[in-house]
C-alpha cells in the first residue's frame, strides 16, 4: 500500500485537547488564584508571602509553574496543528470541549492531590481561616473530578458521533 492509498486516520486528536486543558487549568489557577485573588502562591505554605524575600521566592516558583502551563498549551497546539495539517481532520467542538475538560479536571486533581494534600506546599485559599483550608482544597478536588467526569462522558458521546460520521 502506498502513502496515497493508505487509510487516513481522521479521528480528533484527543491528546491535543487534554494538553490544552492542562495548560488552561494551570493558567486559570495561576492567574486567578495566585495573582488576582492572591489566595496562595506555589510555595506559600512553606514561605508565607510576609516578607520581600518570601514573596520573591513565591514569585519565582509561580513563574516556573506558569512556564510549565505554557509548555502544555504549546504541546497541545503542536499536536492539533500536526493532526490537522497532515489530513482532513474530523472536527468536533464537542470533542474539543470534552478533551479540554479532561485536561482541566486532571490538572485540578493532580495539582490538588500533590501540591495541596501530599506536599502541602500551598492550599487553595490561604486567606481563609486556617480551619477552612481543607474545605477549599476538597472543593477544588470535587470541581476537578466533576470536570474530568463530565469531559469523559462528553468524549464518549463525541466519539460515537465521530464514528457515525465516517
Amino acid at each position: 500500500m502506498t502513502d496515497a492509498t493508505a487509510p487516513v486516520d481522521r479521528r480528533f486528536p484527543v491528546a491535543a485537547g487534554i494538553f490544552f486543558g492542562l495548560g488552561l487549568g494551570g493558567f486559570f489557577d495561576g492567574i486567578v488564584l495566585h495573582q488576582v485573588l492572591q489566595w496562595h502562591h506555589m510555595v506559600s505554605s512553606h514561605y508565607p508571602p510576609d516578607s520581600v524575600d518570601n514573596l520573591r521566592r513565591n514569585t519565582l516558583w509561580d513563574g516556573l509553574f506558569h512556564s510549565t502551563t505554557y509548555v502544555f498549551v504549546v504541546v497541545g497546539l503542536i499536536l492539533l496543528w500536526r493532526s490537522a495539517h497532515r489530513r482532513h481532520l474530523y472536527w468536533s467542538n464537542k470533542l474539543l470541549v470534552a478533551t479540554m475538560l479532561i485536561g482541566l479536571g486532571a490538572f485540578n486533581l493532580v495539582e490538588g492531590l500533590i501540591n495541596h494534600q501530599i506536599l502541602g506546599i500551598h492550599h487553595v485559599n490561604e486567606t481563609a481561616p486556617r480551619e477552612h483550608w481543607l474545605a477549599w482544597d476538597i472543593g477544588f478536588l470535587v470541581w476537578g473530578a466533576a470536570m474530568l467526569i463530565g469531559g469523559l462522558a462528553l468524549l464518549a458521546r463525541g466519539r460515537r458521533d465521530e464514528t457515525r460520521s465516517r
